[in-house]
């Protein structure tokens, strides 16, 4: 490892004079509409398959909290669409026939954050991205082009007037190995029965419809074999700690894990990774967030540490950041990692730290939205140093939605009796909640007509707010009192 993290200060040196920019090119969602089968719409956001009870959320969330937590699920959603490439109308369009889905959307929101909740603590934006963005790319994944209808008619299939086109059938443009391969997984043995290892991923909690899906992508999929394959590979991620609910979206998401030997590569590449710094104890969350990881070779894998020690970061936060983040492997060096790390650097950012706090970053497009969010602050009046301050502060920032977040809250900004300067020192403020904090506790401030650290009314939690601003109160009204005695006591001399 020591050898990977030899800083090249010559390299870091030119990076500082050359800026590079790339224009990544937007996916497009091409809107299919198909017509399925009469029966139970088989897809993973469904309430059964994410294990979630939407009757949580009412019991302990207020109708204003769940209102503000509607229109935060519904810039996510908002968002998502716009970084697959349709346009602000196209989406707002979509999301208001989507009413079933954002319900759902915040039913998943109330699971995964339940004990959060039954505290009394509300979310912060980031914190409500960080769990809708991953299952919204899940449900690209598994649903392609058609996401935008599924999205629409959650949680029924979408469908055309007139048009019947089974999920089942095979595409009439497949090749004749896919449809070899989606025809074994459909074939049935004289006593009636599915083949050994589909039975078996059925059991794992993959439907068929799945199965052939997985299948049309990587056609292989059909014919891995129980116990050479698939069994040895599911025993081992259960002995990981992987849960049995998690396996199927491991498969779905990368099938190849089926088919490389544990002993000369699964085990290996875990053993090369390990000795890279990844925390042996976070396996099984590694392979859920991103099972690609043990797939990629290992100079890939090399090749993105080189440049993360160039870079400037050691051993131990390399290992940390491939344990939080082992999707970065997947970037590009030289398309992706270098140039953005450029861009950063030019605005004298600390890449290190930002790589280590926020390694997401480095997978988002230069021109369509690095530089928006860099000239929306430009024209606000904030200079390039403290742009690189705020960024360096707080990484998540230049991940927000211009029209969904950082505007309405800047807007909002302007009515605070706070300085422009207050978020240089504290842009974590972009990552609260509008409706649900900023807004609530601003309003209490002013009521309480004490002044307060934009921090101290953010950052603290809902109790320790109460403390302060109480707090604040009462030493107000204290030199109020001391004030009035001075002033009784002059006016006795005086007479």
């Amino acid at each position: 490892m020591r050898a990977f993290c030899a800083f090249h200060s010559a390299k870091l040196s030119c990076l500082s004079k050359v800026v590079i920019f790339t224009t990544t090119t937007t996916p497009t969602i091409t809107r299919t509409r198909l017509s399925f089968p009469a029966k139970p719409f088989s897809c993973q956001a469904q309430f059964a398959d994410s294990e979630i009870d939407g009757s949580f959320s009412l019991k302990v969330v207020s109708p204003t909290l769940l209102a503000a937590e509607r229109e935060e699920a519904k810039a996510v959603l908002s968002l998502f669409f716009k970084k697959q490439g349709l346009s602000n109308a196209v989406a707002t369009r979509t999301i208001n026939k989507s009413d079933h889905f954002i319900d759902h959307l915040i039913a998943k929101l109330h699971y995964i954050y339940k004990s959060r909740y039954l505290v009394g603590r509300e979310l912060t934006t980031l914190e409500i991205r960080d769990a809708l963005i991953p299952y919204l790319e899940s449900l690209l994944e598994e649903h392609g082009n058609i996401v935008v209808d599924v999205v629409e008619n959650f949680p029924n299939p979408p469908v055309k007037e007139k048009t019947v086109v089974p999920v089942s059938q095979p595409n009439p443009t497949l090749d004749s190995k896919k449809l070899k391969a989606m025809s074994r997984v459909s074939e049935i043995d004289p006593d009636g029965k599915l083949r050994p290892h589909i039975l078996y991923l059925i059991e794992l909690g993959l439907d068929l419809e799945k199965i052939k899906a997985i299948t049309q992508r990587f056609p292989a999929f059909a014919y891995y074999s129980l116990e050479g394959k698939i069994k040895p590979v599911v025993e081992f991620l259960l002995d990981l700690g992987v849960p049995k609910s998690d396996i199927p979206t491991i498969l779905n998401k990368r099938p190849q894990l089926c088919g490389i030997s544990l002993s000369e590569n699964l085990i290996p590449t875990m053993t090369f990774l390990e000795n890279l710094g990844v925390d042996k104890k976070q396996w099984a969350k590694v392979i859920y967030r991103f099972p690609a990881l043990l797939t990629h070779s290992r100079q890939k894998v090399k090749t993105t540490v080189e440049f993360l020690c160039e870079m400037g970061l050691s051993a131990e936060s390399i290992g940390k950041v491939l344990t939080r983040s082992p999707n970065i492997i997947s970037y590009s060096v030289e398309d992706k990692l270098r140039p953005t790390a450029e861009y950063f650097l030019s605005l004298g950012v600390d890449v290190a730290v930002l790589l280590f706090r926020c390694p997401q970053t480095f997978g988002l497009s230069i021109e369509a939205n690095l530089k928006p969010v860099t000239e929306f602050f430009l024209e606000r009046g904030y200079s390039i140093e403290e742009i690189g301050t705020m960024i360096s502060r707080y990484g998540a920032l230049y991940t927000f939605s211009l029209s969904e977040n950082l505007i309405p809250k800047w807007e909002f900004f302007l009515t605070m009796d706070y300085s422009k300067s207050e978020l240089v020192k504290f842009p974590q403020y972009f990552g609260y909640s509008l409706e649900e904090r900023i807004k609530p506790r601003y309003a209490l401030v002013k009521e309480s007509g004490v002044s307060l650290l934009l921090n101290q009314v953010l950052s603290l939690s809902y109790s320790d707010f109460e403390k302060v601003l109480d707090k604040k109160v009462k030493k107000m009204l204290s030199n109020k009192d001391k004030s009035g005695s001075s002033d009784d006591l002059r006016s006795d001399n005086v007479h």
